[in-house]
């Protein structure tokens, strides 16, 4: 299915097509990720969701676990994947994400806590790989007005820079 996004026209996956021909409407928003020039992922805002639409739709980072979305791939194991962030805050940017979809720490149930501790010491593994032996700062965005763009919780992992205080 084509979407415009001014001159430009690409091509959506069917999934997402569907999706948007059942229940876009006036106040849907669509959201084009690019990555070296064509579109790499489309999301949808929208103020109500029906409830099939959300169990259709894989988030960004699910995209990525499936292999559907390509990305640079630093470590992978049987619960979490830790790729590069496609726009960098700090010369090492990564995220540790979960295999498991919890959409943000807010709804992360006691069931989560080993998983939890999974990311964050795998992201102290991580930090200590790529030499950030003078400090890196661990970032997790909950909600919107607490950063969060794409609803399934990862962990930021930031070195190879100081870091100010307080952050953003």
């Amino acid at each position: 299915m084509p979407i415009v996004s001014g001159t430009q026209t690409f091509n959506i996956g069917s999934r997402a097509a569907d999706w948007l021909e059942a229940c876009a409407s006036a106040d849907t928003t669509v959201h084009l990720w690019l990555g070296k020039g064509k579109a790499v992922f489309l999301s949808f805002t929208r103020t109500k969701l029906c409830a099939t639409c959300l169990l259709k739709m894989k988030t960004l980072f699910q995209r990525i676990i499936d292999r559907e979305i390509p990305a640079k791939i630093e470590h992978e194991d049987g619960q979490c994947i830790v790729i590069h962030d496609i726009d960098p805050q700090a010369p090492v940017h990564l995220l540790v994400i979960p295999k498991q979809l919890i959409a943000r720490v807010a709804q992360a149930s006691d069931d989560d806590q080993n998983l939890l501790g999974h990311l964050l010491l795998t992201a102290r593994q991580q930090a200590a790989k790529l030499s950030l032996e003078d400090g890196f700062r661990i970032v997790i965005n909950n909600g919107k007005n607490g950063g969060e763009t794409v609803p399934h919780l990862h962990v930021h992992v930031l070195g190879g820079r100081a870091m100010a205080w307080p952050p953003g």
